[in-house]
């Protein structure tokens, strides 16, 4: 566990002490359910919810410490039985911890990923690739903000060979600033789509707050580029001296290029050149949008001085985030769970995929996908127009932008469209319209929670 004694916190954090009892710790929380013996309790605040009011519990679960703002109110203080330290703000002292934790591996090689899609299965893929050589920390889930990315570096052990972490953001200057937190070797930019339209207003704006990871990577790293993506091979552009550019894809020419693309049941073989040299690459996933992260995981393998043998290796201890394109049998239906999130690239993506991959009836239940601003309307209502070119027998929407999926799939000639208001309703009209081996594909952005529909199934 990540040990700090109070002397090193107050140096990093330019803490003051306000009681002093126990004078080292062996962990840093920020949520009172996983308070041990010994632990710093970290008390955000944040527009609806002040950690402050928990310090006083913490200390009597057994935490060693809490540490609270400058501003912290003097009752809470007073209530708080154990070691007190105050800082102007609980956050950046955690990301200023987790930095210095991270910077005690200075031989670590760390992997940072952005893009607009595609980013948790190019660390899935990329940290399988590096497994090769050994044990490699990555983001759990979707862990991937101010506070997820610090909490990942704070994992970072003795016995770990590389660390790969997922970098979002939300607006302009959060890359920015959250890069230098992890301090990356390698910087991997996956695409840039419609995400977050609905914030930075154009796709111009979106590449420019993504090529702030670009701009963190320091001479002698590496930035990994999709040179199929004219916003992300741009970004040459914002290169500094002295740091190497790999790309990859499909369609340009690229240093790492893959080709020969086929599917097998649940696993996909492809052909890579690099270097002259071609070899083949088997994952355990399907759709071409896998492919091109499998190929930024595998520039980033050969960056790090990986042998193909090495990566292939690598491939086999892949371990997959759920609810990404998962394939699994409900029933008499083959259920497709890709409900993880979505965007229009990867409504695009999935059903290419399934229509590539399922012979019978296709069945889409599709949910809204957010923060695309003004061309919201647009993109859902093109992806019932995909879904009807792609001969779907019935179309399922859920929320107010999924309306315009339906109306994008009734007018291009899907014969059974259904508007539904919940997950129940859902459930209630796949029971009316399933039939035995129909194969059904859940989609929405995360906030639509589509897989609690297969669960009422």
């Amino acid at each position: 566990m990540p040990a700090f004694n109070l002397e090193e916190v107050q140096a990093i954090t330019n803490a003051s002490v306000y009681a002093k009892e126990k004078e080292t710790f062996c962990d840093l929380v920020s949520d009172t359910r996983k308070i041990s013996d010994g632990v710093l309790f970290l008390a955000f605040k944040g527009e609806r919810f002040n950690g402050e009011d928990f310090a006083a519990e913490a200390l009597q679960k057994g935490a060693a410490g809490v540490m609270v703002s400058r501003d912290c109110a003097p009752e809470i203080l007073s209530a708080c039985k154990g070691t007190v330290l105050q800082v102007e703000d609980t956050l950046q002292a955690y990301q200023q911890l987790a930095h210095n934790w991270r910077m005690r591996f200075t031989n670590l090689p760390v992997i940072a990923i952005t893009g607009s899609n595609g980013k948790t299965t190019t660390k899935d893929l990329t940290a399988a690739v590096l497994s090769a050589r050994g044990p490699v920390l990555k983001t759990q889930a979707n862990f991937n903000n101010e506070i997820g990315l610090p909490m990942t570096l704070l994992g970072i052990r003795e016995e770990h060979t590389a660390a790969v972490v997922e970098i979002g953001m939300r607006g302009f200057h959060q890359i920015e600033a959250m890069a230098p937190i992890a301090e990356p070797q390698i910087g991997i930019v996956t695409n840039v789509g419609e995400t977050h339209m609905e914030l930075l207003g154009s796709l111009e704006n979106i590449a420019k707050a993504k090529a702030e990871l670009v701009e963190a990577i320091p001479a002698g790293g590496t930035v990994i580029l999709n040179a199929d993506n004219k916003y992300v091979a741009g970004m040459r552009d914002k290169v500094k001296a002295g740091v190497r550019v790999l790309t990859f894809g499909l369609e340009q020419e690229a240093d790492v290029r893959g080709d020969a693309i086929e599917t097998e049941g649940q696993t996909t073989k492809f052909v890579v050149t690099y270097q002259k040299e071609r070899q083949e690459y088997t994952i355990a996933m399907v759709g071409r949008h896998n492919v091109y992260n499998a190929l930024a995981a595998i520039a980033a393998g050969f960056a790090l001085g990986l042998t193909a043998a090495e990566i292939r290796q690598g491939l086999q201890n892949l371990e997959a985030t759920k609810m990404r394109f998962e394939c699994k049998k409900v029933k008499e239906w083959n259920v497709v769970n890709d409900a993880y999130n979505a965007s229009p690239m990867s409504m695009t993506a999935a059903i290419n995929t399934l229509s590539e991959l399922t012979k019978g009836r296709k069945i889409a239940v599709m949910g809204d996908m957010l923060e695309l601003g003004s061309v919201s309307v647009e993109a859902h209502r093109h992806v019932g127009e995909e879904l009807a070119q792609h001969h779907f027998a019935a179309v399922i929407t859920r929320g107010e932008m999924g309306n315009h999926i339906a109306d994008g799939a009734s007018k291009g000639g899907v014969p059974a469209v259904f508007r539904c208001a919940s997950h129940e309703e859902a459930a209630q009209r796949l029971h009316e319209i399933l039939q035995p081996e129909d194969t059904i594909l859940f989609k929405g952005s995360r906030g639509m929670q589509m897989e609690k529909i297969i669960d009422l199934l």
